[in-house]
């Protein structure tokens, strides 16, 4: 028997079965349909959470690292109590930064390298007094990894030549303006007085009340770590690979090099777990849409054995019946599952026209296809259960089965 003909007894038997049909359609229908849209939904959050928590960081910080106390072995025969106490971290220089940037420009999968320098002043106006992180910067190679520029609120981005930039919060607590006078103080009678020439809002709170951006040499004389850099940033052409390459750049320069995903730990096991939860209700979809499935055509084989029957006593063969119902169950497949893609793509077209506005679903292209291919499979396998069974009905059996 050729192909077509199984294909035809095959859609033969689904028009037959019409409400059957059509009720399990819907359910292949409405599982596909929460697929798309739940991981529619999950991608977009984790994309919007990584894309606001990354906007304000580097995906990697290379820093000194730590001093440890240095402790002389006791004499032999000998043996003394020991009281130790972590050493305090004092602000230093990476040593060589500019041959460690270089090194960091040639590696595969960097994208952007940043020198700067960093440490705490005191901001004042008038009587107003707050503590500040000073942030000196080379602000070509900066403004590639923080686009600090998109981010000004008031004036402009600019420093150097006594101009420098600070936050929202910051400026609200000294009352300040673009165009105001702010001194800074280092300590130890390292003092400047600076122009505001612009105030920036990152979104975060504390940075928008701590961060000062001046220029790299601006910011090494109120330190008094001239020609210093204490932090170099990197980012990388892939955030999930951030963590291989810190490894990297730690073994290769013998610098600490941390991730993102070290310092948002917390970050990482909620992206984890909404993963999780994305492929459990996937299997969880997929195995009620197998199960509507093997239960129809299981229900259609009782139906229709006499007409198996009569097919087999006509010469179709076990192998042929088979197929009759896989067939079916592909096309259950396939149909609800096109139903599906296009109520997904509704729901996310609903969620972002409609819906609170927080962030913006994107669909990947792909998720329909796979959501598809993954309903074709179930309805296969799960048609092999009744499919076998037609395909073992005796003839002679089939025929007298009222």
């Amino acid at each position: 028997m050729p192909m077509w003909i199984e294909w035809t007894i095959a859609t033969k038997f689904l028009r037959e079965g019409k409400t059957q049909s059509t009720l399990i359609l819907v359910g292949i229908a409405v599982g596909v349909a929460v697929i798309v849209f739940l991981t529619a939904l999950i991608t977009g959050l984790q994309v919007n959470i990584i894309n606001r928590t990354l906007g304000t960081q580097a995906h990697i910080k290379v820093q000194p690292t730590e001093e440890r106390n240095r402790i002389l072995p006791s004499a032999s025969g000998s043996a003394h109590l020991l009281l130790e106490s972590k050493r305090a971290q004092r602000l230093r220089s990476i040593n060589n930064w500019q041959q460690v940037r270089d090194v960091l420009d040639t590696l595969p999968r960097v994208t952007a390298v940043s020198p700067l320098i960093s440490g705490p002043a005191f901001a004042r106006r008038g009587e107003a007094l707050q503590s500040v992180a000073l942030v000196g910067i080379d602000a070509p190679r900066y403004l590639r990894i923080i686009p600090i520029q998109d981010d000004i609120v008031a004036g402009v981005f600019r420093i150097g030549a006594g101009d420098t930039v600070i936050g929202k919060q910051l400026a609200t607590d000294l009352g300040m303006h673009v165009g105001d006078k702010l001194r800074l103080d280092g300590g130890q009678g390292r003092e400047s007085v600076v122009n505001v020439a612009g105030i920036f809002e990152l979104g975060v709170r504390e940075l928008d009340a701590r961060y000062v951006y001046l220029d790299m040499k601006q910011a090494q004389s109120l330190l008094d770590l001239p020609g210093a850099a204490t932090i170099i940033d990197v980012t990388v052409d892939d955030i999930f690979a951030a963590q291989a390459v810190a490894t990297r750049i730690a073994r290769l320069t013998g610098l600490k090099a941390e991730s993102w995903m070290e310092t948002n730990a917390q970050l990482m096991n909620a992206l984890r777990s909404q993963n999780l939860s994305t492929r459990m209700i996937s299997v969880f979809v997929a195995l009620s849409v197998a199960l509507g499935i093997a239960s129809v055509l299981s229900v259609s084989v009782v139906q229709r054995t006499r007409e198996i029957g009569i097919l087999r006593a006509m010469g179709t063969t076990r192998r042929q019946m088979l197929g009759v119902f896989l067939i079916q169950g592909a096309l259950f497949g396939l149909a609800g599952s096109l139903l599906g893609a296009a109520a997904g793509y509704g729901l996310v077209a609903g969620f972002n026209t409609f819906g609170p506005k927080l962030f913006y679903i994107p669909v990947d292209p792909w998720l329909p296809v796979a959501a598809m291919a993954l309903a074709a499979v179930t309805g296969i396998l799960s048609a092999a259960v009744p499919a076998r069974r037609a395909a073992s009905l005796d003839p002679v059996e089939a025929i007298r089965h009222v």
